[in-house]
C-alpha cells in the first residue's frame, strides 16, 4: 500500500477578495464561534457547543483526507480572518455532489458567498470532474435560495438528507456542468 495522497494539503484558490483552502488547525476557533452562533448555525446543523463543533471540524478535514475534497476554509484576504466554510461536500447518503456554504454572520451581505461558491463550483466541475452540482437548502433559508438563483441553479424539488437530518425539510437546487459552463461563457 502506497502513501496517502496529500496533494490537497497545499491547495489554494484565490479570488479577488478571498482565499479558499483546506481547513487547518488554526481555523477551528472561527469554526467553533460560527457554530456557537445560533443564527449562523441555523441551517448548517444548528448551534453546537465547542466539543461538538470540534467533531464536525474534524469530519471536514477527514473528508479531505479520504475523498480528496471537502469544504474549503474561506479566508478574507484583506484581514486574513476565517469567515466561513464553503465548497464541495458529499458524505455517505447525501442526495448528490453538493457545493454548500456556511459563512460567519459578520461576512453576510458582502457577496463573499457568491464569489467563493463560483470559484468552488468551477473547481468541482474542472478538477473533480463533477457533471452535476446540488445545493441542499432548508425551505425557510431564503438567503441561500437567492444565492442559488444568482449561481444559476434552479429548484429541483424536495429532497432528503441522511440521518440525523432526515426530518429537516429541504429542497434540492442545482445545475449540470454544461448549464454552468454555458452561463459562465455568456
Amino acid at each position: 500500500m502506497g502513501a496517502p495522497d496529500t496533494s490537497w494539503v497545499d491547495l489554494r484558490i484565490e479570488t479577488a477578495r478571498l482565499l479558499l483552502r483546506p481547513p487547518r488547525a488554526e481555523d477551528f476557533d472561527g469554526w467553533a464561534a460560527n457554530m456557537a452562533d445560533a443564527e449562523s448555525a441555523r441551517y448548517i446543523g444548528g448551534q453546537q457547543p465547542r466539543a461538538v463543533a470540534w467533531r464536525g471540524f474534524l469530519t471536514m478535514v477527514g473528508a479531505w483526507s479520504i475523498q480528496g475534497y471537502g469544504m474549503f476554509s474561506l479566508i478574507e484576504k484583506a484581514s486574513g480572518r476565517w469567515i466561513g466554510r464553503l465548497g464541495p461536500w458529499q458524505p455517505e447518503g447525501w442526495p448528490g455532489p453538493e457545493v454548500g456554504w456556511g459563512l460567519a454572520r459578520e461576512a453576510w451581505g458582502r457577496g463573499y458567498a457568491l464569489e467563493g461558491a463560483t470559484a468552488a463550483m468551477d473547481w468541482a466541475f474542472d478538477r473533480l470532474g463533477w457533471t452535476d452540482v446540488i445545493h441542499s437548502i432548508d425551505r425557510d433559508n431564503t438567503a441561500s435560495q437567492a444565492l442559488a438563483v444568482r449561481l444559476g441553479s434552479r429548484n429541483r424539488g424536495p429532497g432528503r438528507l441522511p440521518e440525523p437530518f432526515q426530518d429537516v425539510p429541504i429542497e434540492i437546487w442545482g445545475q449540470t456542468r454544461e448549464e454552468w459552463r454555458r452561463r459562465r461563457r455568456a
